[in-house]
């Protein structure tokens, strides 16, 4: 009898402790941490970035129990929606189109409560045209056909204040849609007059036009600028060394655009987004995309472009003593 309780009692606790496993368990399982980091079309440098990032976190992710997949969408206003709307985790974006989106404000219809990650490349862009179209300044492209990116890109929400800071508006040309390879060839072939190129210098697309054509980098007038520069943290000053681009033959006062960053919603958990940056900035070295690995570094990383930082990448910045108030 004495013996039948005893293996009762046994038998009792090796059900609780199989239960116990299985519970812990199913919460490992249950805490497994699914993140979809949007990206952009082929062919730009979000992409790349976005994949590089993603296998960056996965081969380093430590105790972390995350998978990060990179998802191809249609670039920075796709991604933030789906941010928001608490479809993905994670999306790449140009931080012009990320200002106006917090803001609620150019073509956004509300505000989108996102912050940002990481800070990454410059996008240095520019109008060019064909030396022989007689196109000079800005102010000669009134009139013209000019190529301002792919449809829904959001290209305009920097575009239109260049514009306004030279006395113009998109209204005053013919605007076209295509990507930069589409445009290098809509420029070839007299689809359009003029372009704006550009992204990480030097930029595939400005480098074929080079190749393919005889190209005028179509100039920003200083006095626009510095107001650029004054009224919106994402633009930048970015000069461009002659000989960069084979048609460039004099030093040109390029302008970034809005900076490649990564952004997430600030509901985001601080804890995540904290290990995320942590595992990003000190394997910055190693993620296999040249703009990400030279731009992601102590003087960019927690670079300011208008759009307020996540608790947890701050709480990260802070550590390392790179973050400024």
């Amino acid at each position: 009898m004495l013996m039948n309780n005893k293996l009762g009692r046994i038998g009792s606790a090796l059900v609780v402790a199989c239960f116990l496993i299985t519970a812990v368990s199913c919460q490992k399982t249950e805490k497994e941490n699914f993140i979809d980091l949007g990206t952009a079309p082929a062919g730009g440098v979000f992409n790349p970035v976005g994949v590089a990032l993603a296998e960056t976190l996965n081969k380093n992710k430590g105790d972390n129990n995350w998978s990060v997949t990179a998802k191809g969408t249609k670039g920075s206003q796709e991604n933030i929606r789906k941010l928001t709307s608490g479809e993905m985790q994670l999306g790449m974006s140009n931080s012009a189109i990320s200002y106006f989106a917090y803001k609620g404000e150019a073509s956004w219809d509300r505000k989108h409560d996102i912050r940002t990650v990481v800070t990454i490349a410059p996008n240095v862009a520019m109008f060019v045209t064909k030396k022989d179209s007689g196109i000079k300044t800005i102010a000669d492209l009134k009139g013209k056909k000019v190529v301002c990116g792919p449809a829904g890109a959001g290209f305009e929400m920097f575009i239109e204040p260049i514009l306004n800071a030279h006395g113009m508006k998109m209204k005053d040309f013919e605007v076209k849609n295509n990507t930069q390879n589409g445009a290098v060839d809509m420029l070839a072939d007299g689809q359009a007059d003029a372009a704006f190129l550009g992204g990480a210098v030097p930029a595939s697309s400005l480098q074929r036009a080079c190749n393919e054509m005889d190209i005028h980098f179509i100039p920003f007038e200083k006095d626009a600028i510095d107001k650029l520069v004054k009224d919106y943290q994402f633009f930048a000053k970015v000069p461009i060394a002659k000989g960069t681009y084979g048609d460039l033959n004099v030093d040109y006062q390029g302008l970034n655009v809005g900076s490649m960053h990564v952004v997430t919603s600030a509901n985001e958990d601080d804890d995540v987004i904290y290990q995320i940056t942590k595992t990003i900035y000190e394997n910055r070295k190693s993620i296999g995309h040249k703009a990400a690995e030279k731009f992601i570094n102590k003087d960019n990383a927690a670079r300011m472009t208008g759009t307020p930082f996540h608790p947890g990448a701050i709480r990260f910045y802070k550590e390392i003593k790179i973050w400024k108030e």
